[in-house]
């Protein structure tokens, strides 16, 4: 594996000199017109695909992943966003008419949909391209410019969007800024005035970068985590349950943030289903998963050692063994949990499942309600009723009934968290009104103007008032 990557991080004067040529940009109403909003989509797409091979070779080179899953969670997910957001771009930048109250007569309202400025975007490690991309996508739809912060734990994919974007883009529209995180984000943002700051990651750096945008009163969206339960009710296909709880626990290898962290099993099936897990994964990856050329490697040592560390909580029912060279964990099925240990209180991000039991509903929901706002919440289930008990009472950001992670993966439904897990959403029209300021406008005609709506007031005046707001 090529190790010799380095990020070396961008120096304060050149990050000012990006700040003002973007501010400047900005300010020149370019990025309001709906051609050039089209074409640097249609340009990032492009670049996308002439890069794709290069794209899944440095994600291979960062952490092993496999070519399929580079593809499906973080190329083929780009395309599917820029085409459902080109598909409905004019639509969504279109003013909105909307009614006006007869005591503005003669008047019209409408919304229109303004870019807020220059933003600065800030992407994780675990899905390094697709999560740095998909708001800059927002953004750029929204008629803004974009400040870009990859993360330096993927040198080799975070060096290449640098390169690619550098060589396309004006850098007063699209620049990369590299760096250390802990250091080149607080420069960025004590330094300039972002018009939005966009942050995914966890939820300590989320509080930091809430922190840095206070000051100057920046507009934050916070993507973050959490411990994203799922139940399985005892009437469910346990087949199904198993193979889709396995493949969204463990593309990856874990480390996505609405993988599902614990299961929240009926004990009344608890043992047929655990066997039906250790089927399934023995299915996907083999009887010696480590040497499976389809689990992902853990991102970094220290990373890895964390979760090793994990390994030495609970019962382990299934895998547990590990390779150091490699950096791959098994997938692991872990019984016996208790509410001290770090499995059940801190986000695994790992291929790592604890399993509880429950025999009552309001058992697993006081379990749930000890993690709150959970990013994701997943409820396997034929019964109509536990579907509606459980959501009219968990909160969390978005979620799947009788599948996971799936839900990312349609641009129709805005993805966020809510609490502990984050604030605000973004993926196709969402993610537009989140980079968009909804400027109202009140237009008022001059060829009629009641006299009585101003003083001096009379008993008439009351009278008119009364009937026109009642």
């Amino acid at each position: 594996m090529d190790t010799k990557i380095t990020i070396e991080n961008t120096p304060i004067d050149k990050q000012k000199a990006i700040y003002k040529s973007q501010r400047d940009f900005f300010d020149s109403q370019k990025t309001k017109d709906y051609d050039f909003r089209k074409s640097q989509l249609l340009k990032l797409k492009s670049i996308i695909k002439e890069n794709e091979q290069q794209i899944m070779d440095a994600l291979a080179n960062d952490f092993g992943k496999p070519p399929f899953e580079s593809y499906v969670t973080e190329i083929g997910f780009l395309y599917d966003e820029i085409n459902f957001t080109l598909k409905n771009l004019k639509k969504w930048m279109k003013p909105k008419k909307v009614s006006t109250s007869l005591v503005h007569f003669p008047s019209k309202s409408r919304i229109i949909y303004e870019p807020k400025g220059v933003t600065l975007i800030i992407g994780p490690w675990n899905y390094p391209f697709q999560l740095l991309l998909a708001p800059v996508i927002a953004a750029i739809s929204a008629g803004n410019t974009c400040m870009i912060k990859p993360p330096e734990e993927t040198p080799h994919i975070s060096q290449l969007v640098n390169d690619l974007i550098s060589k396309n883009f004006d850098e007063g529209f699209l620049a990369v800024v590299m760096g250390e995180g802990r250091v080149v984000v607080p420069e960025l943002m004590e330094n300039n005035r972002f018009d939005h700051v966009f942050f995914t990651g966890s939820v300590p750096v989320g509080k930091i970068i809430a922190q840095l945008a206070a000051p100057q009163l920046v507009p934050v969206t916070l993507e973050l985590g959490g411990k994203s339960p799922a139940i399985i009710d005892e009437k469910t296909n346990l087949t199904v349950a198993a193979r889709r709880i396995s493949f969204g626990k463990l593309i990856n290898s874990g480390q996505t943030c609405v993988a599902p962290d614990y299961l929240l099993v009926h004990e009344k099936i608890k043992d047929e289903f655990v066997d039906e897990l250790r089927a399934t994964i023995m299915e996907f990856y083999g009887i010696s998963p480590t040497e499976s050329k389809d689990l992902t490697q853990i991102v970094n040592q220290k990373r890895y050692e964390t979760l090793k560390s994990y390994l030495k909580e609970g019962k382990i029912v299934f895998g547990g063994a590990f390779d150091d060279d490699k950096r791959k964990i098994e997938p692991t099925l872990v019984e016996d949990i208790t509410e001290n240990d770090k499995l059940f209180q801190e986000e695994i991000f790992g291929p790592i499942l604890p399993i509880f039991t429950y025999s009552k509903n309001e058992e697993a929901l006081e379990i749930i309600r000890k993690n709150p706002d959970p990013l994701a919440f997943y409820l396997f289930t034929s019964q109509a009723k536990t579907e509606k008990f459980f959501l009219d009472r968990v909160r969390f950001g978005g979620g799947a009934i009788n599948n996971t992670i799936v839900h990312l993966a349609n641009p129709e439904l805005p993805f966020g968290g809510v609490g502990n897990s984050g604030s605000g959403n973004y993926h196709g029209k969402s993610g537009f009104m989140a980079f968009s300021h909804e400027k109202s406008i009140l237009k008022s005609g001059t060829w009629f103007d009641l006299r009585k709506k101003y003083p001096p007031f009379d008993e008439n005046s009351m009278k008119m008032i009364k009937f026109l707001m009642k």
